[in-house]
Parts: C-alpha cells; structure tokens; sequence
C-alpha cells in the first residue's frame, strides 16, 4: 500500500496526516493511518484520557523519536506488528518520561500510572495515556517500574493486581546504599511480589540515550532474570527500541549490573597508578641528575628545565617500563606452567589480575610515548634553547673555531629520531589492535610480530642514543676546553 499525504485543517487551518504501510501505526498524537481506522475500530484506544494540558503539548517530546520511515530504512529496528503491544510504566520522572518518548516512538502502546495524572500528563507524549497506577497496570503484561527503591513499597496495595506480571526494574542505587544494602533493588523488589516475575535491565542506559537514540549512546542493554520467557520478552522490546540485549544470567548478578553505573575507571585504577608511580619516581631521578646535582657541584641554575626538560626524559622511560610490563606477566605464566608441568592450574591472584591489565598498561605505555614525542617537538621552541645556541655560537666565534661538525654524533642523531618515529608508529598499531573489530581481524601469530617488532625498534632506539640530546656534539665539549685555554 503506497502512502499518502493529505492536508486539512479544521477553523480554515490545515492538518496534516502522516500515513504509513497498514501494518504500522506511526502517527506521534496516538491516530493510527485512517486504513488502520478503518480496519480497527474495535480495537482502537480510547482518546478520552487525553488531558487539554497534553493536547497543547508542542516541542519534541511530541514527536517519536522513529518515525515509520526510519523503521523502514534502519534495518536494525525491528518490524512494528500491526497489533502494537501494550507496556506499562510506573512513575512520572525523567527516566520514565524519556523511556514512555522512546516507546511510543518504537511503535509500543504505552499506558503510565501515576499517582496524580493530570499534573504528569502534559510532561509525557500525547501518544501515552497517563491514568491511575491501578488502572495502568491491568492491561499490560510487561510493566517497567521507574521509581526509587524506597518508593517500592508504595505499590503494595497494587499486589493483587501485579499477579503474574512481568516487572522490569530500572532502578539504580547510590554509592552509600550500594554498599550498605546486601541485596539489589531488583531482588527487593521480587521479595514484595513474590506473584510477579522481575527483570533487571536498563539501569544502563540514561535519559539522554532513550532520548537521543542508542546511536548517541551505549546501545548494550544488561539484562538479568530468573525466567528465561521473561527475559527473552524484554529482550524483544530492547531490540524494538533500538539496542542490544545482553543477558547476564540470573536476578543474582542485578546488584553487579547496579554496580556498573558507580564504578569510575574500574580496570584503569591499578595501571594508572602504576604509571603514576613510575613518572614520580624517574622524575625524581632526573630532577637531581639534571637540575640539582649541577647546582650543588657547579652552582648552575638549571632548575627551568623542570616544567618541560625533565619531563620529557620521564616520558620515555616510564614508557619503556610499562612496555615491557606488558610483556613479562605472559612469561612469568609461561614459566609456572612449565614448572608445574600442566596449563590447567589456577595462577596466582596477583599474577591473574596483571594479564588482566595488559591491555591498560600497554594503552599507558603508548600514551606516555605520544606526549615524549609532542614534548621533543616543542624542546626547539623554547626560550633557553634559543639563548644556549646564541651562547655557543658566540663561543664559536671568540675560539675561532669554524666547523665543529661530528659526522659519528650526526649519524647517531639522525638515526635515533628516526627509530622514535618508527617505534611510535608501531606503537600506534599495536594501540589500534585493542579495538575489538580490528583485533578480530588479527591472527595471534600476526599479533605477536607487531609486538615483538615494536620492541626491536625501542631497544635500537635506546643503544644509538645520543647521551647528550639538547647540545651533544663533542665538537662543542671541545670548543668549552678550548674557551677555558685562551681565558687561562
């Protein structure tokens, strides 16, 4: 059936009407396409609960997020059936608001119960009727409660008529109550309706992505549940609503998924600590190789070469430890499993959390590695190596020294930038290969030669380096000698 466009308007104004393929209903106020009218008189919604407040509703949260064009053209979006199937919503916050736009938009039936309707109506899409929590939770089989854990209990009065429902619980905890509380919202709130079989699954998923659509947010949806049936159903409305269902296994593992929310970097704390220590302690080193030992022995002020100088001397070394931190846990594994003649047992704990946190401390390494060669970059630029050239030149000229080219010095430094660049290079790759879809994409045999490759060039780097990279020519040692001669 070809769709069609029609405009009238009541009052001399025109109305426009949006129709679509009779198996869909996309119209965002709630009217189905008129051949849908037609067919379902029977079936179709009431429209008397429509506040006047939510008839004057206008802005985006009128409008479905999809539209039945883009159902049609987006083939992750799952066909909407030409009987919409009914979800039911419990609570009136922002979450619920945000979850009611994304049904409606996916082509759901959505009824919200609320304690005070007409106050919450206009807050949610025309297309939604908001009633009465008991009326709400009749008709539906799947009912998303989207309310705080403290308010479960309000519900109880609701238990005869939850009976064999399915609940979904979207809820998140605190920090304070993660910690405090044994068991999670979800088991909570199975233990008040026991009759009823709960879910846990979008707790994951924020406002903004139901929002916005899952293409501006995680599209993973972490579902857990008891019953399978259950769990596959709500599993289906994610798919529907644009995402990717997961399941986690039993309602036991919702207080890990409520974790999820609270963590902040949970596997980047140890490798960043790590990196953390290691720069502190090569700084320090270079800090009194560098600036203080000069002044002590020499009374040089050297001390402006902290902010850029000694840093950028860190940078590789705390880089070069952690490559090769990246690399030693698989050994010390390889050693224990030769030792102990079998590569079924369990290693240690400190050794299985380090070959977890390869990839971390290797994506340190390759991030301490790009800001040394940013910070060699800017070392030209610099205010005090414009006035040491000056310094030498001048020295030069009082010598009478015309040429102190060293052409071992020269090779040297040319060679050593160029291993950096190539060592960066690789270290880039082996940064890439972390991505899931380009890892995929590489045999372990072919894993292992970018890495070992990698090292190569670090170590060629180091044996051609040159000790003295700001002014290390021995022609200018030379000239220093000379200079003192003629003083003498």
């Amino acid at each position: 059936m070809k769709s069609k466009r029609s405009l009238a308007m009541a009052n001399g104004n025109q109305l426009e009407q949006k129709c679509c393929p009779a198996d869909k209903s996309c119209d965002s106020h709630g009217e189905g396409c008129p051949s849908q009218q037609k067919s379902d008189k029977d079936t179709e919604a009431p429209k008397d609960h429509v506040t006047p407040q939510a008839e004057k509703m206008s802005g985006d949260m009128d409008e479905p997020l999809i539209s039945c064009q883009l159902v049609e053209s987006n083939p992750n979006l799952i066909e909407i059936p030409s009987q919409s199937q009914t979800v039911g919503i419990l609570g009136s916050g922002d979450f619920a608001r945000s979850l009611a736009t994304r049904l409606v938009g996916s082509g759901f039936r959505v009824i919200v119960g609320s304690r005070n309707p007409k106050r919450t109506a206009g807050l949610f899409p025309a297309a939604a009727q908001v009633i009465l929590q008991a009326e709400a939770v009749s008709t539906p089989e799947i009912i998303f409660v989207a309310m705080y854990r403290e308010h479960y209990s309000t519900l109880s009065s609701l238990s005869d008529l939850l009976v064999g429902k399915i609940l979904v619980d979207v809820s998140n905890s605190t920090e304070k109550e993660h910690l405090q509380q044994r068991e999670s919202n979800a088991e909570y709130l199975a233990s008040l309706f026991p009759s009823c079989t709960v879910v846990k699954a979008f707790n994951v998923i924020s406002a903004w992505s139901l929002q916005s659509g899952p293409k501006d947010g995680n599209k993973q949806v972490l579902i857990s549940g008891d019953q399978q049936k259950a769990k596959y159903k709500v599993s289906e409305i994610a798919r529907a609503m644009g995402f990717i269902p997961v399941d986690m296994g039993s309602l036991a593992y919702a207080k890990e998924i409520e974790a999820i929310p609270l963590r902040l970097l949970p596997k980047w704390k140890i490798p960043a600590i790590l990196a953390l220590g290691l720069f502190i302690c090569f700084y320090t080193y270079n800090f009194i190789r560098d600036v203080l030992q000069p002044y002590i022995q020499e009374r040089k002020n050297k001390f402006y070469k902290l902010p850029l100088s000694v840093v950028n001397t860190t940078l590789p070394c705390v880089a070069y430890v952690m490559l090769s931190l990246v690399y030693l846990p698989g050994v010390l594994a390889a050693a224990l499993q030769l030792y102990w003649g079998t590569k079924y047992s369990r290693f240690p704990d400190w050794l299985d959390h380090w070959l977890q946190h390869r990839k971390q401390i290797g994506l340190l390494s390759f991030f301490c590695a790009s800001l040394h060669a940013v910070y060699s970059f800017c070392l030209p630029l610099r205010r005090s190596s414009r006035y040491l050239i000056i310094n030498e030149a001048v020295k030069q000229v009082l010598a009478n020294k015309s040429n102190i080219w060293n052409e071992e010095e020269v090779w040297r430094m040319e060679i050593y930038i160029s291993l950096g660049i190539l060592a960066l290079g690789i270290l880039s790759l082996l940064a890439i290969t972390s991505l899931p879809s380009i890892s995929n994409s590489l045999n372990w045999r072919e894993f292992t030669f970018v890495q070992l490759f990698s090292i190569v060039l670090l170590c060629l780097r180091t044996f051609v380096h040159v000790p003295e990279t700001e002014f290390g020519f021995k022609g200018i040692r030379e000239l220093r000698k000379m200079t003192r001669l003629q003083e003498k």
